[in-house]
């Protein structure tokens, strides 16, 4: 694949994506709740087995290729850095309860502001862009750190 043919994928998947996001407080509720639903997947398969978490991250990263080499780093480690806060951070003894409660909370927000907004919320909508999501936060967070460099933690 050429790489050129991955951005342009990458580009009409979160420009399709961005359509739902109208709404400035929506962006935000979303991009907080996607973030969380990320991270509380992660732990509820960590709590689950190891071996079953790294080969769902390695199928994630897989499906992120499609998407260039680009997408296939930023996602890489952003879901490299959630495991490692579930690994070294949360006791395992808890990590089950945790990882649901945050996976609970995130959905809910997500729905009800869906809900607020008046669109329908579809389960199946839902899972369709449910990888989408995390490129589509990361391009937004790139996008407000270079209209205001200051933000920047680097």
């Amino acid at each position: 694949m050429r790489p050129e043919a991955g951005g342009q994928r990458l580009a009409a998947a979160i420009a399709q994506y961005a359509k739902l996001q109208q709404n400035r407080s929506h962006k935000l509720l979303h991009c907080l709740c996607v973030s969380a639903i990320v991270f509380s997947v992660i732990g509820l398969l960590v709590a689950i087995n190891f071996g079953i978490t790294l080969i769902a991250l390695a199928a994630a990263i897989l499906y992120y290729n499609r998407f260039g080499q680009r997408a296939v780093l930023q996602m890489s480690v952003l879901l490299l850095i959630m495991l490692v806060v579930w690994l070294m951070i949360m006791p395992s003894h808890h990590l089950v309860l945790i990882a649901l409660g945050i996976f609970i909370l995130a959905c809910t927000g997500q729905f009800a502001d869906q809900i607020y907004l008046g669109t329908k919320p579809s389960f199946f909508e839902d899972i369709q862009y449910l990888f989408i999501a995390p490129l589509y936060v990361l391009a937004a967070l790139k996008a407000r750190l270079a209209r205001d460099p200051r933000l920047d933690p680097l």
